[in-house]
This record gives structure tokens, sequence and C-alpha cells, in this order.
């Protein structure tokens, strides 16, 4: 640079004919990658809420099956004894407060029966909202079954010998 040539303008002005802003076909890309993306993440992040809500089933019906053992160690049966003054309630019976029993958690609602004597029961823990349909059940033997209704997204659908939590899992 010459030092008789005045001093360049600090502030440069763009030219009359400078792009601004972007074109379509950028935003058009733009979109594409970001509809490509969701189309990818969102039904994983699906399959992964349902797995943490299939969790609240499982620990429903552990927790239930503690308190159902517990009953029996102190009282040799399963079934509430009406006899006694007072009644000694069952974990299962509805007549106990709703404040002292545990009958859902998250999106299932427990199920209790004694049968077919007061040495045996069944928990069933059945799902409302995004898991409808999804039924896990316990016996007194430890008997583990999931079913999974046909409407169920991302996991096959059946009955098993076994609490299915995951996509692709197998007894």
């Amino acid at each position: 640079m010459n030092r008789n040539t005045p001093c360049a303008d600090p502030s440069p002005r763009p030219k009359r004919g400078a792009m601004r802003g972007f074109t379509l076909i950028e935003v058009m890309i733009v979109v594409a990658i970001i509809a490509i993306l969701a189309a990818i993440a969102l039904p994983s992040y699906t399959t992964y809420i349902r797995r943490g809500q299939v969790i609240d089933a499982t620990n429903l019906l552990s927790a239930y099956r503690a308190n159902m053992e517990r009953y029996f160690q102190d009282n040799r049966q399963y079934a509430s004894i009406t006899t006694a003054s007072p009644a000694i309630y069952s974990p299962c019976d509805t007549n106990i407060p709703v404040a002292t029993r545990t009958s859902s958690n998250g999106l299932f609602v427990l199920t209790c029966s004694v049968a077919p004597s007061a040495t045996g029961y069944t928990l069933a823990a059945t799902g409302s909202g995004a898991v409808n349909g999804f039924i896990y059940t316990l016996d007194v033997q430890g008997t583990q079954t999931t079913f999974i209704p046909t409407t169920a997204t991302g996991m096959t659908p059946g009955t098993y010998s076994c609490w299915i939590t995951k996509k692709g899992q197998v007894c």
C-alpha cells in the first residue's frame, strides 16, 4: 500500500449485488436433514420411554410379592382373616384403607386375587395410557408372564413366559 493513498473505509459497505440470507435450496437441505434425524430418533425415543414405563409394572409386582410373603410369614395364609378380632387384612384385600396399600405405579394398576385357596395368589399389573393393554403377572410359585397387545409399537405382540421389558428380548 502506498503511503500517499488515503486510508480504506473502516466499515466496508456490501456491494450492490451481494447475497443476503439463505437460498431456498439451503433451507430445504436443512429441513431434509432435520426430518431424517427425527425419523430415526423418534421411534428410538418412544421405545426408550415405553421401556421405562414397563419397569413400573415389574417394580410394582415385586414389591407386592414381598408384601404378600411378609403377610404369609405372619399368618400362614394369603387370605384375610376376618374371624379374628380385629380382622387381619391381606395385602390383597380391598377392605383395607387405600393409604396403607399400594395399588398403582406409573401407568400400571395392580389387581390381586387369592386363589385357588388361601395358600395361593396371582398378581397382575395392567397398563393404561402409552402401555395400554400390557399385562404382567406373577403368582405364588414365582411364575412370570407378559402379554403384549398387537397395538404395541416397537415390541413383538404375544404372550410370554417371562417379563419382557425391552424390544427384542426373548424368554
